[in-house]
């Protein structure tokens, strides 16, 4: 009760918030209830007191996640406080909230905002999404993957999010190092790798340690985004004997290097013999011309086998690549196909499509054209009942039933009808119950379709006359029939395997009496009387 009276005095000061000022009401008779620094943190207590908490924050790491490349990458992030973001809507994305690279909602990842790059390579880990905690699953980590990634939740009206960066890291070939000829009073030395992410940084150095300054260098990437650099450097100091590419990668630290030999011979050299070496000097040029030549020949077949092996490796790539969308496609066409037949396997009688997972349910009949031709090439002969396609029986029935009509159970039989003209097909009952005054013939009753021309109807009947007919509105003529046989639920179905379509069912059949599979190549004939 004293509640309730605080609640009714704190609308009325709310009232008095919304509607005028407090001031105004004074001086109209209306005395506040309560002093000016009281009623906001009533009114603060009162939001509190009436709705759940619903406020929260978003964390990301602190430091960038750094990945290999061709790694998987795992990108936390987590709620504060700790509560279950199940029931919120949770998106991953890059520079716009949609497409997005994956969103998670109503308790399963959508594919319909993904952006293509990110299909079949992302998966939430949801394992502590009950205490606010998820994590973006990236497989096989590109170099377009580097970045900031948005890490979206939103729960109704309110939505936060964080930032999680991610480096790749991409570690290159080891440097190839080689020498180009003379340069500027030296010998100009060239170093080149390729496959390094982000773009490396180049250094030479001399044995001591000390560094020296490159001449020049390029850097490309190529189509993945990976880059090569070339890097010259010109030594005039013919006493460093040994100089190093160190070729690192800024992100990891990672460094690979290799060193070459400089022969002084090579060097040229200014001395009072020059004039005497002036014969032997032209040898020279001719030699670093020839060792120049071979080296750029082999620097053109490296070059060229690079190439090769790096469209190869493309090439192979984007065939894995579409190997694993394919398999990813399947997979998800069988799981969609499991779960469309389980849903259908729920409630199949009801149904009246995929005549195929129908079968499942039933028992089947064995249509043959001989009987005896079974009986002598298999030992091991077959315990399923049989339907035999032999001449005509009574009535003109094409199908002889190797045993006793059925009484009970489900059963379905196939029937290759062609493009006939003219037939009959479906079941008859034989009752139990024996009546001297009619024949055998005339004690049957059909259940079956029948096809004259193009017109197609059902008809349930005897010899004596109609019980019921209906026209049937059969667009595409049917070469192949199944008709199933449901003795418990009176219920005889009839699809179309030429295109598995439902035809038409009997549902208001009370069977008594054996029932048994009945086809002709002639409509329903009825006596004079009927």
């Amino acid at each position: 009760m004293a509640s309730h009276h605080l609640l009714s005095i704190l609308g009325m000061n709310v009232l008095c918030f919304q509607r005028a000022p407090c001031s105004a009401l004074k001086m109209a008779g209306f005395p506040g209830l309560f002093p000016a620094g009281v009623l906001p943190a009533l009114l603060l207590w009162v939001s509190m007191w009436g709705s759940p908490a619903s406020g929260f924050s978003v964390m990301g790491p602190a430091q960038p996640i750094k990945v290999s490349l061709g790694a998987d990458a795992t990108l936390p992030c987590q709620l504060s406080s700790e509560q279950s973001a199940a029931h919120m809507q949770i998106r991953w994305y890059r520079t716009q909230l949609s497409p997005a690279v994956l969103v998670y909602q109503d308790g399963q990842e959508q594919d319909g905002e993904q952006m293509l790059e990110y299909r079949g390579r992302t998966e939430l880990v949801e394992d502590s999404i009950g205490r606010g905690a998820v994590a973006l699953l990236i497989q096989h980590v590109r170099a377009s993957d580097d970045g900031q990634y948005w890490c979206h939740f939103n729960d109704g009206h309110i939505s936060r999010e964080a930032v999680v960066e991610l480096h790749v890291i991409g570690l290159g070939s080891a440097p190839h190092v080689r020498m180009m000829g003379p340069e500027d009073h030296g010998i100009q030395v060239l170093c080149s790798s390729g496959g390094w992410f982000p773009k490396p940084r180049v250094q030479w150095s001399d044995t001591a340690g000390e560094k020296l300054l490159s001449l020049s260098e390029y850097q490309t990437q190529d189509g993945d985004g990976l880059f090569h650099v070339e890097a010259s450097l010109v030594v005039t100091d013919s006493s460093l004997g040994n100089v190093t590419c160190s070729i690192q990668n800024p992100v990891s630290g990672q460094e690979k290097a290799s060193a070459i030999f400089l022969p002084e011979p090579f060097f040229p050299r200014t001395s009072p013999w020059k004039i005497a070496l002036a014969g032997t000097l032209p040898v020279l040029v001719l030699l670093l011309i020839g060792i120049s030549y071979i080296g750029w020949k082999e620097h053109k077949a490296k070059n060229g086998e690079v190439e090769k092996k790096k469209k190869a490796s493309h090439e192979r790539d984007k065939v894995a690549r579409e190997k694993e969308e394919a398999h990813s496609l399947k997979r998800k066409l069988e799981e969609d196909l499991e779960q469309r037949k389980a849903l259908y396997n729920k409630d199949w009688k009801k149904a009246l499509i995929y005549p195929d997972w129908r079968k499942e349910q039933f028992e089947r009949v064995l249509v043959i054209e001989n009987h005896e031709n079974v009986h002598q090439n298999n030992s091991d002969f077959r315990k399923e009942p049989q339907a035999v396609l032999c001449k005509e029986q009574g009535g003109g029935n094409l199908l002889k039933l190797d045993q006793k009509g059925f009484t009970k159970g489900r059963h379905y039989w196939e029937v290759d009808i062609e493009d006939t003209d003219e037939w009959t097909l479906g079941i008859y009952e034989e009752p139990t119950e024996k009546s001297e005054l009619l024949s055998d013939l005339q004690k049957m009753k059909f259940n079956v379709l029948e096809k004259k021309g193009c017109e197609y109807r059902a008809l349930i009947c005897s010899r004596q006359g109609i019980f019921h007919k209906e026209s049937l509105p059969i667009e595409k003529c049917p070469l192949k029939i199944v008709i199933f046989l449901d003795y418990e639920d009176s219920d005889i179905s009839f699809y179309n395997m030429t295109d598995e379509t439902h035809i038409f069912s009997f549902t208001h059949t009370n069977f008594s009496g054996s029932v048994y599979p009945y086809f002709k190549l002639k409509s329903m004939e009825f006596s004079p009387s009927a």
